[in-house]
């Protein structure tokens, strides 16, 4: 095994300002959105009073778990001490803290009033979940730099673990915290489920994995870095393990509901009647999200290509975008019950009336703000990697530390310097 080395992302300039002035480009788009619905107000957008949080909330809480999950490749180097992991621990703090970055700013622009922010940072109601979500957040933010520094500085070498170990904690706690979000909220038919909390959990390992495979195999393909087939092998298998749990409990969720009768309303619309939603969950979540990507990832030839497990990563994403707007926007145009056995002849916001849907169609500065909010995070990562040394030079079979899978096995003697 030789030596990690870690070097700046040098691909040619040309290639690299590129690259920052797409995604520049992008972002300056998503400014323009956010100043259009800023000026306009948010009659210009499809939400109402019904659907208030809409397509930029699927973004901003797409790339927040994600974030999440992003990490979950340091913590398993570092925390459970996996050797093979540790190269891959800067660029998973580094993702991690880009897209949490990118995340929060589409909320704040999304909030309508962005300068009564500083309000939600100074007062405060801990009975509710969006006043922890703040602490949560920064938290997330300040121990994940932490962690960065005793991963890159010989000083702080005696306090990876300790550092690795709260920022476990505090993630598992800040996506558990984003998926309480919607499991504490009562007056919607749709959510009450404690079982969100763990569901998120496990949506940011498969989420944030998928996007930081793309990330890795995209900055190494560009500069000709090589990745060697066990460090293939081992991310696409734990992508695959962590996209059957999110189908697991996809699944749990769903039975128990149709074992409750107050949300059985609700389960036949979404399964059966739902439109879009019922599309978007069959074929986006559970299919595009889910099976098509085990497939891939299972499959004994096509799990051994790069471009298969790229594909693999680019519908498990996908579904995860598809997930996000079923359980955001497809829980508020779901009609509440407000009278359970008694009909509402007439409601503005659709409340009662069996069988329609609060109506949503997303408008293009909602999606242009969220695309805004991705390009902050890939921004940053790009800038990162570039000027700091983020990435390894090599995560060849012969360079990346012995895992499990290798330490039963005869090493040939090197031969000497």
């Amino acid at each position: 095994m030789k030596r990690i080395v870690y070097r700046e992302w040098r691909i040619s300039p040309q290639r690299y300002w590129s690259i920052l002035g797409v995604l520049a480009a992008v972002i300056g788009i998503g400014a323009l959105a956010f100043g259009y619905m800023e000026h306009q107000g948010h009659w210009v957008t499809g939400m109402n009073n019904s659907v208030v949080w809409g397509m930029p909330h699927v973004f901003a809480v797409l790339l927040i778990i994600s974030a999440s999950g992003a990490l979950n490749i340091a913590s398993i180097g570092t925390v459970f001490q996996k050797p093979i992991y540790k190269p891959l621990g800067r660029l998973s703090g580094l993702l991690a803290v880009a897209m949490l970055m990118g995340g929060l700013l589409v909320l704040v622009t999304d909030l309508g009033r962005p300068e009564r922010l500083i309000v939600a940072m100074t007062t405060y109601n801990f009975s509710s979940i969006f006043a922890w979500n703040i602490f949560l957040y920064t938290g997330f933010m300040a121990i994940t730099i932490a962690y960065l520094w005793t991963m890159a500085d010989r000083q702080g070498g005696p306090f990876n673990r300790p550092v690795g170990i709260l920022a476990l904690v505090w993630r598992l706690a800040l996506t558990t915290g984003t998926g309480s979000i919607f499991g504490f909220i009562v007056a919607r038919q749709a959510f009450d489920a404690a079982i969100l909390g763990p569901m998120f959990v496990a949506m940011s390992f498969a989420y944030g994995l998928a996007v930081f495979l793309l990330v890795l195999m995209f900055a190494f393909t560009e500069e000709g870095r090589p990745i060697g087939p066990l460090m293939f092998r081992r991310l696409k298998n734990l992508l695959a393990l962590f996209v059957a749990i999110v189908l697991y409990f996809t699944l749990i969720y769903h039975l128990t509901n149709l074992y409750v009768e107050e949300n059985a309303g609700f389960e036949s619309w979404l399964l059966l009647k739902g439109g879009i939603y019922t599309f978007l969950f069959w074929v986006g979540w559970v299919l595009i999200g889910g099976l098509a990507p085990l497939g891939i990832l299972y499959h004994p030839e096509l799990s051994k290509e790069p471009r298969w497990i790229a594909a693999a990563c680019a519908l498990v994403i996908a579904g995860g975008f598809a997930t996000m707007y079923v359980v955001i926007i497809g829980s508020q145009a779901f009609p509440i019950q407000m009278f359970p056995g008694q009909t509402v002849l007439e409601s503005g916001f659709f409340d009662g009336i069996d069988g329609r849907a609060a109506p949503y169609w997303p408008t293009i500065p909602e999606v242009l703000l969220g695309l805004g909010g991705v390009g902050v995070a890939m921004l940053i990562t790009a800038v990162g990697v570039r000027v700091l040394q983020f990435m390894p030079e090599s995560l060849a079979d012969n360079v990346v530390p012995p895992c499990e899978e290798t330490l039963g096995r005869a090493e040939p003697e090197s031969a000497p310097a």
